[in-house]
């Protein structure tokens, strides 16, 4: 049988693999454009391009958003060393030098106690350090809160919100010891609350009481200058921070914190006192030491009428001392006539008389 064109072409696509026909594109397209078939699916395969990396990046980050847990070291063998509950000069000859130089102290010390040198009580001094750079330039409620959750870091089983009964037991709480506090890092201390910067100061004071730099017993033997130098070494304490330490923990007489606001006022209102009758010197109310007895006899009274019934009240600077000025200085207001109208404004102009 002769071969023909049809039968040809049909043993050459039974032999050839079959593969794509191309699409023709329409004669009437230009060059460059596309056709809206390829468009619909350049458009698939894109979304589904993108789906597949967008759930790949959910599957990566879902572990790294995962809330981070504080890593914090056991607890050591580490035993604080507390300071003596003692005083480094006599407090009764202390208060007869003061009331002899000014008679008003005698009735201040006969009135109020001076706890910190009467009822005398042992301190840690890394403890009393570290709770001093927490409380830094934030009120003390805010100070005490950042304590204890800074506690709880290393002592989970404290209560997370604290009543008024274990606040009241607050100094016999336990705390974390300097090589607990060295070996943890800022991010787990910065869950507590801690600003970067205060963490890295408590690491550092952690870690000069963890290597021996400091310890109770040198801090106790340093005289003044040497206690200066070896505590504003350490991040975060400065002269404040020492003159404090100096006088509540280590009981020391002669410091002079002159560099605090509270003292320069105290001092300024004091001496004043001296050279002007109309600034009085009075300790509030409040400050007194409270007689349950009387507390239940009587009724409780406003501020303002125990103020006023107070007659045992020392000479304290008060409203008396608040100048007035005469009339004649006050700048007088414009006076408007008697039957006068405001003028109707047509433009945007200052009128002569006030509003």
């Amino acid at each position: 049988m002769p071969t023909t064109r049809s039968a040809t072409r049909a043993q050459t696509q039974a032999t050839q693999p079959s593969a794509e026909v191309p699409i023709a594109a329409p004669k009437n397209a230009k060059a460059g454009q596309t056709t809206k078939r390829k468009a619909a699916n350049a458009s698939a395969d894109v979304s589904g391009k993108k789906k597949r990396v967008a759930t790949s990046k959910t599957d990566v980050l879902e572990p790294a958003q995962a809330t981070r847990r504080p890593t914090v070291p056991p607890p050591d063998s580490f035993i604080p060393v507390l300071l003596p509950a003692k005083l480094t000069f006599s407090l009764e000859e202390a208060k007869a030098h003061l009331s002899r130089a000014d008679k008003r102290f005698e009735d201040v010390f006969t009135r109020l106690p001076c706890k910190p040198f009467e009822k005398l009580e042992r301190v840690e001094p890394f403890r009393t350090l570290t709770t001093s750079i927490l409380g830094q330039q934030i009120s003390w409620m805010a100070a005490r809160s950042i304590t204890h959750k800074f506690i709880r870091l290393y002592f989970p089983h404290l209560p997370e919100k604290p009543d008024d009964n274990f606040w009241a037991k607050a100094p016999d709480a336990p705390f974390p010891t300097p090589h607990q506090v060295a070996a943890t890092d800022v991010p787990s201390l910065r869950t507590a609350g801690l600003s970067a910067r205060k963490a890295e100061y408590v690491q550092d004071l952690a870690a000069r009481f963890a290597d021996g730099r400091l310890t109770s017993q040198k801090l106790f033997d340093a005289d003044d200058e040497e206690l200066h130098e070896m505590l504003t070494a350490v991040r975060g304490i400065g002269r404040w921070t020492v003159d404090m330490f100096a006088i509540f923990s280590l009981r020391r007489p002669d410091i002079m914190p002159f560099g605090d606001l509270g003292v320069q006022r105290g001092v300024l209102r004091w001496f004043l006192s001296l050279h002007h009758p109309t600034y009085r010197i009075e300790i509030s109310p409040q400050k007194l030491p409270k007689d349950p007895n009387k507390d239940q006899a009587k009724p409780k009274k406003p501020k303002s009428s125990q103020a006023a019934d107070d007659a045992d009240a020392l000479p304290v600077l008060s409203a008396a001392t608040t100048w007035t000025p005469s009339p004649s200085l006050v700048p007088q207001r414009k006076q408007r006539p008697v039957h006068w109208k405001r003028p109707r404004r047509t433009h945007r102009s200052c009128s002569p008389y006030p509003p």
